[in-house]
Parts: structure tokens; C-alpha cells; sequence
């Protein structure tokens, strides 16, 4: 058994963090967890989009560091960097859609390249910050649909516009780390990771939320692509690559450690490359009684068929690796949602599975 290296709490304790995107399904469930670990978050994003969402429901105390901002807008993502003098950045806001990027190509565009840009520029304006992750997807590789999972130093890509616009973000991160950041004591890297799954994710058009929503209304799942392959994980296994990642890249910076300011992989095992069609099945099987799924029929844009991810990076120099089977994964998310439909505490259940999964110390 391999030791798993859990954030560490001293380290984090007192830091100021700037989170975008927190408003969202990952960005709530790092908010609460740097939370735990003593941080004090503060946070950039739109309005949730959903209701329910996670950051409505979560009722945390330290909410008053939450600021309603399109990182499209240059200078107010600057002046709230300014105002909060942060020591780290972890950077998820974003358009994050694969299908909204086909009806709105360039919202995607401008959210997901030029706020990058606005971040790391309002980063570059500042005295303060040490340590920035950029969080992007397994989707901006050149997808060339095969059995192989992706490292980090193969060809960016993107078919459709989501996937171009994170391999563009992927190319401005990397050009404002060797222009800007290569001779300042700033580390910046990209974090690359899976499709995640968990509790309290009422996302718009995604597997997990679309199959919960329909077995509460007692209606078939309806599944529009079940030979789809992807690569599933717990949402606190990529946020937990981002913790880590975000120490070494402060500690290289301080100490002048192992240069960690590159392109990162966050994934599952490759057992847990799974089709549409299993998780589906799997879902059912857990919510038990006459839950079904079926085909949809509904023809749509271009989406990638099969997708991959090698991590094999983070696990023998960052000391990441999984720690949660997809099976009990989808476990723990359904769990979540059947405790909070009856009425138990959205907060608690996150920090009960934060807590549960940093006493995961072998995988």
C-alpha cells in the first residue's frame, strides 16, 4: 500500500486564499474544506445558477468574503485582489460546459481565456501572492479518440469550443508563468482532472445531477450518449491535487524545492475509465426499487467519445493519488443526496466526507 499525502493543515492554517469560482459545485466544496483546515477564503464568481445549489445551501460563517464578480471584468478582479492580499490563488471559475459552448462560443471564449488573463494579470499586479493553481480539464488535450489516457506533455487540442477554450487557458497560463512569474517568487502551475461526481452537484446537464434529479421525480433516467467513456472521480480528489500542488508550489517558491510550476493530471485509476452506461447502472442499483435508465434519442453536438487521463506525475512526485473507487464514489453521492432530502445539514455532510476521506491515508 502507498502512503497518500493529505493537505496539511499547519501549512494552511492563517493563509489567505483567493478561490473563483467558488459559488460552484467544486468551488463550494473547497471553500468549506480550506475552511476546516484553518484558511481564510475568499472568493470571486457569478451567482449560482441553480436551485438549489451548494453555496446557498451550505450556510457558512465566513460567506461575508464572497464577492459577485465576472472575471471578465479586468479591473474589478483587480481591485479585489488588492483589497484581499492574497498569499495563494486556486483559480476554477469558468464556463464549463461542453454543450452551452456551442450555443455561446464566445461567452466561453472571454470567460474562459481573457479571465484567465484577468487573474493572472491582477496576480501579476500584486506583491502578495506566492502560489497560483489554474484549474482547466482532461478535455484540452488533442482528443484522438483512443485507449490511451493523456499525460501532460501531449499535444493540447479541442474540437469543440469548451475543449479549445481550456487548452487556450492551458497556453496563457503557461506564457504569463515563463513571461512574468519565471524570475519573481511566484509559482504558477495548471491542474488538469476528470469528470467529478459528489453531493451537491445540481449542475445543469451532467451525468450524475440529470440521473438524481430524475429517480427524486420517479422518472426513467434518460441517457443520451451510454457508450461515452470518461474518467470519474470524487470531487475531493482533485481538490485535494489542488491543495497539494498549491503548498509545493508555495514551498519551491520559499525553499527553492522541486520546480512543480507545470501542467498537472489529476485522475482516477484506469478501472474507473468507465462508459456512461455503468455509472447508470451502478446509480440504479444503489437507489434500488423500480429505478430504470434508457436510451434518449436525442441527437446533439459533437462530444468526445473516449477520454483518459495518466497521473502517474502527481503520484510519484507529488504524493497524490485516489483514494475513492468509482463504485464508492457513487456511494458516497448518493448517500449525500438521500441524508440532505431528509433534511440533515448540507455543511456537516460535506465536512463528515472531507473528514472521512482525509482518514483515507492508503489507497
Amino acid at each position: 500500500m502507498a502512503t497518500v499525502v493529505n493537505p496539511d493543515a499547519s501549512f494552511w492554517s492563517g493563509k489567505r486564499v483567493l478561490v473563483t469560482g467558488h459559488t460552484g459545485f467544486k468551488g463550494a466544496w473547497l471553500w468549506l474544506w480550506l475552511t476546516e483546515l484553518g484558511a481564510v477564503p475568499s472568493g470571486l464568481s457569478l451567482e449560482p445558477e441553480t436551485s438549489p445549489s451548494l453555496w446557498r445551501v451550505i450556510e457558512d460563517p465566513e460567506r461575508e468574503r464572497s464577492r459577485i464578480c465576472d472575471i471578465r471584468n479586468g479591473p474589478a478582479v483587480l481591485r479585489h485582489m488588492q483589497e484581499f492580499q492574497p498569499e495563494i490563488v486556486l483559480h476554477l471559475a469558468a464556463q464549463a460546459l461542453v454543450r452551452r459552448s456551442y450555443s455561446d462560443p464566445i461567452g466561453t471564449m472571454a470567460t474562459n481565456v481573457i479571465g484567465t488573463a484577468n487573474v493572472l494579470e491582477a496576480v501579476r499586479a500584486s506583491s502578495s501572492v506566492r502560489a497560483v493553481v489554474s484549474v482547466t480539464t482532461d478535455k484540452c488535450y488533442l482528443n484522438r479518440e483512443w485507449f490511451w489516457p493523456y499525460r501532460e506533455e501531449d499535444p493540447l487540442g479541442g474540437y469543440d469550443p469548451y475543449s479549445a477554450s481550456k487548452a487556450c487557458a492551458e497556453i496563457v497560463t503557461a506564457a504569463w508563468r515563463q513571461s512574468f512569474f519565471a524570475r519573481r517568487e511566484v509559482g504558477v502551475a495548471t491542474a488538469r482532472a476528470g469528470n467529478v461526481i459528489g453531493g451537491g452537484d445540481w449542475s445543469l446537464d451532467r451525468l450524475l445531477p440529470d440521473c438524481l434529479a430524475a429517480l427524486a421525480r420517479s422518472e426513467p433516467i434518460k441517457i443520451r450518449n451510454p457508450d461515452a467513456t470518461r474518467p470519474w472521480q470524487h470531487v475531493l480528489e482533485p481538490l485535494s491535487g489542488y491543495l497539494v500542488l498549491a503548498e509545493r508550489l508555495h514551498g519551491s517558491v520559499a525553499e527553492n524545492g522541486p520546480d512543480v510550476a507545470e501542467p498537472w493530471n489529476f485522475g482516477p485509476d484506469g478501472h474507473d475509465v468507465r462508459p456512461v452506461s455503468a455509472v447508470a447502472d451502478r446509480i440504479v442499483a444503489l437507489w434500488g426499487g423500480d429505478a430504470r435508465w434508457e436510451r434518449s434519442g436525442e441527437v446533439g453536438p459533437h462530444e468526445a467519445g473516449l477520454l483518459a487521463l495518466d497521473a502517474s506525475k502527481a503520484r510519484a512526485r507529488l504524493g497524490w493519488r485516489p483514494r475513492l473507487q468509482l463504485d464508492e464514489a457513487l456511494a458516497w453521492t448518493v448517500d449525500w443526496h438521500r441524508r440532505y432530502q431528509r433534511g440533515e445539514d448540507a455543511r456537516a455532510l460535506v465536512l463528515e466526507q472531507v473528514q472521512a476521506y482525509e482518514a483515507r491515508l492508503f489507497s
